[in-house]
């Protein structure tokens, strides 16, 4: 994998399996491989951007690091603590430097509780003030952080728009003046003006918090827009991570191919090759044999439906898993 000096966050062979029960007794008939040994590495202050399908395990990377759900195998380390070896204690107080945005701005939000409350149940929890007034005025100070006005802080959540209940969701996020912030889609249910708003307000947070961000998105062009590095996802494994401009501009993977393919172009005098897949998205519970993006991949040979590829090294930091790198001259 890329090594970073120092990392913030290092991933190593992450794996997490679901149990599919069923039958009378709720016996465990199948398995579905959410996420199949996936390892990467997060600098202080950077973005990362993860990319791919619907269902291809974003998502649960982003749970598994924050430990909302445990990792079958494999180690995460934050600045350099394993987290498996920590105890409840000691987890409790290191999750306080990682949070998440949620993606969908209605249902993250308690429509019983107050703005204030929301933003401020983090403060009471881990003791991050010792007045009254100093805890309205953190309230207060983390509204306005985020464009929001201090007498918003009495009103509910229902009362507020799609992007402004994102700010409030950013503003509880930022609370407890974390170091590494999981954006999962926190864009893709707003409107597209709002979405730049938000993006805008991300990257602001960042220059002034040195945040480090892990950007789950779907839309290419966001994530581009973002991101230090961006990695591409596929049934659960990581099959191209690069640069952002690196990988834009020479993918190294068909799949990483057919997905820029697909962004639209703003210039109507520039065409690109549309790059159409075949088929559909295998199952999960049962994922292909060798690479498992051969059944869709228009270049596919004999040994992609053998042989899983090794992730490798490429240059310029751009990591691949794919044989056509392996063949002289590399991907066509």
């Amino acid at each position: 994998m890329p090594t970073v000096s120092e990392p913030l966050l290092s991933v190593r062979h992450l794996v997490k399996h679901f149990p599919v029960r069923g039958g009378l007794f709720g016996r465990e008939v199948a398995t579905v491989h959410a996420v199949a040994d996936v390892s990467f590495e997060l600098a202080r202050g950077e973005t990362l951007g993860l990319v791919g399908e619907s269902g291809c395990g974003k998502s649960t990377i982003g749970r598994c690091v924050l430990r909302l759900i445990e990792p079958t195998s494999g180690e995460v380390r934050f600045e350099g603590q394993n987290m498996d070896a920590l105890d409840r204690e000691s987890l409790r107080r290191l999750c306080r430097d990682m949070q998440i945005i949620f993606q969908d701005p209605y249902a993250s939000l308690d429509p019983r509780m107050t703005v204030g409350a929301i933003i401020g149940e983090a403060l009471i929890i881990h003791k991050l003030t010792r007045t009254p007034a100093e805890y309205r005025d953190r309230i207060v100070e983390l509204l306005e952080t985020v464009g929001l006005n201090a007498d918003h802080l009495r009103r509910y959540p229902h009362e507020f728009s799609g992007g402004q209940r994102q700010r409030i969701g950013i503003a509880r996020a930022l609370a407890v003046s974390p170091k590494l912030i999981v954006c999962d889609e926190p864009v893709s249910a707003l409107d597209v003006s709002i979405q730049a708003q938000v993006i805008n307000l991300l990257e602001d947070l960042q220059r002034k918090y040195e945040l480090a961000y892990i950007f789950i998105a779907h839309d290419l062009s966001v994530v581009e827009h973002i991101s230090d590095r961006v990695a591409v996802m596929y049934l659960g494994r990581i099959v191209e991570i690069a640069p952002a401009r690196e990988l834009y501009t020479s993918p190294r993977h068909p799949y990483t191919a057919a997905l820029l393919s697909a962004v639209p172009i703003p210039d109507p005098g520039l065409k690109r090759a549309r790059i159409r897949l075949s088929g559909e998205v295998p199952n999960p519970i049962r994922p292909p044999s060798g690479c498992h993006f051969h059944p869709r991949c228009p270049k596919a040979f004999d040994r992609c439906r053998t042989e899983a590829p090794d992730f490798k090294p490429l240059g310029n930091a751009h990591w691949a898993a794919c044989h056509l790198n392996d063949l002289p001259g590399g991907m066509p």
